[in-house]
């Protein structure tokens, strides 16, 4: 039975998801919130704000209508901004047909609140925790618009509804595992992007490979000790949606997170990355809570503390540098 998917969202990921969608079978309509962006989707099938001249498919239909969107929809995938994810389902709440699989694609912690984004699903929507799955995983949209082959991980505490998104969402070139462990899925996905800041800062002062292997490691150790603190397990880190989706963002120069670290390495302010590329880094918006969420609970995060710092505190990135390597020695330990 064909799946119809409703993606709500037509950045660069919730278009490209909806693209994989398609591409699997599934009868997919976009919502977007430019009605030009949709005509473009409908009538070229393209989407050259954030795809260039990506090829869409002529299945995919879009529309600026919520309404439209959600009517019908067996499952419903949020691909907006995480710090708009409570206000916009605020608005589409009782729009949202009552059993469908509601899938989050956003990778960010909730200002204020700490949540995670399932957290905020669940709370704003009222529906059971077994409905909801998050999608994860070393993801560049660009490689995936384009049809190079990729892994993913599908996460839900209920293994039948990451099963039938697994199932939606099984393309040629997309290859989705599945998991419960929803909180170690989130978490990777939410402080890879921080970490990958500190690895563009260091691209951006040209500093080396080792520098960057040095960060990547220590800021996996980083994200397993947060993860072991709030109940995820310790093995999910070393997965799809830890360990793989860390290397790809912080290596790729398809990398919002990374590229914005370099800017900023470079000696760039914040303000100024944002008004040359139009675009917040989710790790600039992140960063902050993911500290926060660490202090919560005791944890140690001595790269997310400094990239807070020179992203909201003024610090500058050649201090940055010091305060890591003046670090008291210690027992290299997870």
């Amino acid at each position: 039975m064909t799946a119809r998917v409703a993606v709500m969202g037509a950045g660069s990921w919730g278009t490209t998801f909806a693209q994989v969608l398609a591409d699997a079978g599934a009868d997919v309509i976009l919502w977007g919130r430019r009605p030009e962006t949709c005509r473009e989707i409908n009538l070229e099938h393209r989407n050259r704000t954030y795809l260039d001249q990506t090829p869409l498919p002529e299945s995919l239909r879009a529309t600026p209508d919520p309404a439209r969107a959600l009517d019908g929809a067996q499952i419903v995938v949020l691909a907006v901004p995480s710090q708009t994810l409570r206000d916009n389902l605020t608005t589409w709440r009782s729009l949202l047909p009552g059993d469908a699989c509601l899938v989050s694609l956003m990778k960010g912690i909730e200002l204020g609140t700490l949540d995670r984004m399932s957290e905020v699903i669940q709370e704003t929507v009222g529906c059971p925790a077994g409905r909801i799955a998050v999608v994860s995983g070393p993801n560049l949209a660009r490689e995936i618009a384009d049809r190079q082959p990729t892994a993913t991980v599908v996460a839900s505490t209920d293994i039948d509804t990451a099963e039938s998104v697994a199932a939606a969402c099984s393309a040629p070139y997309f290859r989705p595992y599945t998991q419960t462990d929803v909180v170690g899925v989130e978490l990777g996905g939410a402080v890879k992007n921080v970490i990958a800041l500190a690895v563009g800062i260091v691209e951006g002062r040209g500093l080396g490979d080792n520098a960057k292997a040095s960060i990547i490691t220590r800021g996996l150790a980083e994200t397993t000790r947060l993860g072991a603190a709030v109940g995820a397990e310790p093995a999910t880190f070393a997965g799809l949606a830890g360990l793989g989706d860390l290397v790809a963002t912080c290596a790729s120069p398809l990398s919002r997170n990374r590229s914005f670290g370099v800017q900023l390495g470079r000696g760039r302010l914040v303000e100024d990355v944002v008004a040359m590329t139009r675009q917040v880094a989710e790790g600039v918006k992140s960063c902050g809570p993911v500290l926060d969420l660490a202090r919560k609970h005791g944890v140690d995060m001595p790269i997310a503390e400094q990239v807070a710092a020179v992203v909201h505190g003024g610090t500058s990135v050649e201090e940055m540098g010091s305060r890591l390597l003046g670090r008291p020695r210690k027992y290299e330990t997870a």
